[in-house]
């Protein structure tokens, strides 16, 4: 990523100002955020029993070690000695525990609707233990007892007497000083942090009510830093008075095909459809390039990205061409749109509906609509954009009531997209069955060392590119503006977007 030069960026001083988006926090709730940005600041007073580096990889946190028994079954993890929460209280494998049961027992409630932010934390863990004040015994859940559990670790450790209140005690960096929801939010240094002081000792946060209210507050300058996934903030990424730290969201947006719909079963179809999209313009045209491209569901340029699959996913609209017509596909009438006998001996015709649905910041995904539209009548298919609300879509999306979908899954930090590809999971809208793909996470799921997990990560993006179920577009990006330096961390991510400026030093 280029950085343009900018004298300030030497120094970050012992403050910093930022401007974020904030209407919705009117508590401090670690276990149930209600906004991106709330996020970064939580992960500056809270911290986990396992952090994820910058190459994507667990690492020891408040745990500073854990071992795998029984095929996975059981993990053990030493929690780190002498650390304490901002008010000099030992933090012991009590509160671990307590924390993780308070997350788990509201997951699994069936009569309340609130599961909370960590719910997923029930699909990997079946019970949790103290057998002293620094081992915490995890029982993995059956089916899960591989690597992919210790990035479920990463939720907030909360002292045992306050994970349900307002505003608990963290062991982080940074301590809340004070507290104005909507307008402002006010850390310090935590004194009694196990680790170096941080040479920021103030982080002073001011809340907007829209992106468009952040950027103007940078431009005016009336912060230092702000976060934003607004398009608009691509304008000051060649300015010489800001540095542009680009970051990837965990928004993966794709082109759903529903295999249910007759026309879509085909393989040939599907490839054809894929071959005939080109990423790239969509994301230069409709997003003015704020995405990190991907061609499979993971992240490119991680240990878990198969690049050899991702080389199978490419444009190419002669080859769109030559698929249809191997799958019998012509033009009868010569009126431009592809047709032709079905079974019954009637006429079909290759029309499709793409449903697009409405969402907050996100109009851009409208104009990506039109692209696809365009891209799809060159090789002879007729799409009709279907607009819907998010709602809306949600129900159609779950009915199985579209051909195509433009739309976004919010990715978990566990590398595992079974969610979406294994067959009656809750976000397959796609209808792809395929009992290849369902054993390989099978195999995943129980691999409890890396090289093996990783190896199955890597079969299990060539079974993808090999039944090409959906079309992978890009992970949506953000950009942190700031005309400080305050980190020196490779990967700047959404919910970390301040990951690194507890060590900075100058």
């Amino acid at each position: 990523m280029w950085i343009p030069p900018c004298a300030e960026a030497s120094n970050v001083g012992s403050s910093l100002t930022v401007g974020i988006q904030s209407v919705k926090t009117m508590e401090i709730r670690p276990l149930d955020p209600l906004e991106r940005d709330i996020q970064s600041i939580y992960r500056l007073i809270y911290e986990p029993l396992v952090y994820i580096d910058d190459e994507y990889m667990p690492q020891p946190c408040l745990a500073e070690s854990w071992i795998p028994t029984g095929n996975g079954r059981t993990w053990t993890f030493n929690i780190r000695r002498g650390v304490t929460f901002s008010d000099g209280s030992p933090m012991t494998a009590s509160d671990v525990v307590a924390t993780a049961n308070y997350i788990l027992e509201r997951a699994k409630d069936e009569v309340s609707a609130v599961k909370g932010y960590y719910s997923n934390l029930k699909y990997f863990i079946d019970r949790i233990t103290a057998t002293d004040d620094h081992t915490v015994v995890v029982r993995a859940a059956s089916g899960r007892t591989g690597y992919g559990l210790l990035y479920a670790m990463t939720f907030p450790i909360l002292p045992e007497t306050e994970v349900s209140q307002i505003n608990p005690l963290g062991t982080g960096p940074y301590i809340l000083s004070d507290f104005d929801p909507t307008n402002a939010i006010y850390l310090d240094a935590n004194p009694n942090w196990w680790k170096s002081m941080p040479t920021v000792q103030e982080i002073n946060f001011v809340c907007h009510n829209t992106q468009q209210a952040v950027m103007e507050s940078y431009e005016y300058g009336r912060v230092k830093t702000i976060f934003t996934r607004s398009i608009a903030a691509a304008q000051y990424k060649s300015g010489s008075s800001s540095l542009s730290l680009d970051y990837r969201t965990n928004q993966l947006e794709v082109l759903l095909m529903n295999q249910s719909y007759n026309k879509l079963k085909s393989l040939k179809v599907r490839q054809a459809i894929m071959h005939a999209v080109d990423p790239d313009y969509i994301a230069s045209h409709a997003y003015y390039g704020m995405v990190h491209r991907t061609d499979t569901p993971m992240i490119a340029g991680t240990w878990m990205y198969n690049d050899a699959a991702a080389a199978e996913f490419y444009y190419d609209p002669e080859l769109s061409r030559q698929l249809l017509v191997e799958d019998g596909w012509g033009d009868s009438n010569e009126d431009g749109i592809l047709d032709k006998l079905g079974e019954d001996e009637q006429v079909l015709e290759l029309k499709l509906r793409l449903l697009v649905y409405e969402e907050p910041d996100n109009d851009v995904r409208f104009a990506a609509a039109a692209i696809i539209q365009e891209e799809l009548a060159a090789i002879g298919i007729e799409v009709e954009i279907v607009t819907e609300t998010y709602n809306g879509a949600l129900t159609k999306l779950g009915a199985g009531s579209f051909h195509l979908a433009l739309c976004s899954f919010a990715m978990d930090v566990c590398p595992d997209p079974g969610f979406m590809l294994m067959s009656g999971n809750t976000g397959n809208y796609g209808r792809y069955r395929s009992s290849a793909m369902g054993d390989l996470f099978k195999k995943l799921r129980t691999s409890e060392q890396y090289g093996p997990y990783r190896d199955t990560l890597m079969e299990i993006q060539q079974q993808y590119a090999d039944d090409c179920p959906f079309v992978c577009l890009f992970y949506r990006g953000g950009t942190v503006l700031t005309r400080l330096m305050y980190t020196t961390a490779r990967d700047v991510r959404e919910l970390e977007l301040l990951r690194g400026i507890e060590s900075f030093r100058p």
